[in-house]
């Protein structure tokens, strides 16, 4: 297994992590907070998909050059955005988020599964099209050491399995509660 194959087997891993926490869960469950400010599954699977939608854009535009048509992720290029409809601007992934715009975070579990699959889809496309040489490349000087592009896509890698395994955590705190 090459480094390209490995990046796709994790983010596959994502996908069945979302899926098995979606799968039949209830609204109740999909807004439950532990504490008045803990993260809800809704917004984890959101923030997890948004997050990796708007990093993986941010590739494939640096890869496509500016304007090309995929660089705007799902969020935009398929109108995920309004149909989520949430309260807050477009280009928020969910970094930063305060109490409120965690709760305003309210989708059924088939539209975010969907969104996270049209993510995945594109994430997939992005990684079959590398070689392994291209992870070696040079996308962000502004850190020590510079950041690669096998670099931005471990970091989001582990981001996503990261909020994936919170948001079974939370179901199953959920359903141990109600």
């Amino acid at each position: 297994m090459n480094g390209v194959e490995a990046l796709a087997d994790g983010f596959g891993r994502i996908s069945g992590v979302v899926h098995a926490v979606l799968d039949g869960i209830s609204d109740e469950a999909l807004t439950f907070r532990a504490d008045p400010d803990a993260n809800t599954v809704a917004w984890l699977v959101w923030h997890l998909a948004r997050s990796q939608d708007a990093q993986v854009a941010h590739l494939v535009a640096g890869d496509a050059g500016a304007g090309a048509a995929d660089a705007a992720g799902a969020w935009q290029a398929e109108g995920f955005g309004e149909r989520f409809a949430l309260p807050f601007g477009p280009g928020e992934t969910g970094y930063g988020h305060t109490s409120a715009k965690v709760a305003a975070v309210r989708a059924p579990a088939g539209l975010l599964g969907e969104y996270y699959d049209a993510v995945a889809a594109r994430t997939t496309a992005y990684v079959a099209g590398l070689a392994d040489a291209d992870l070696d490349r040079v996308i962000d000087t502004s850190w020590t050491p510079p950041v690669t592009v096998g670099v931005r896509l471990v970091s989001i890698l582990a981001d996503g399995l990261q909020h994936a395994g919170q948001a079974a955590f939370v179901r199953g705190v959920a359903q141990r509660v109600r």
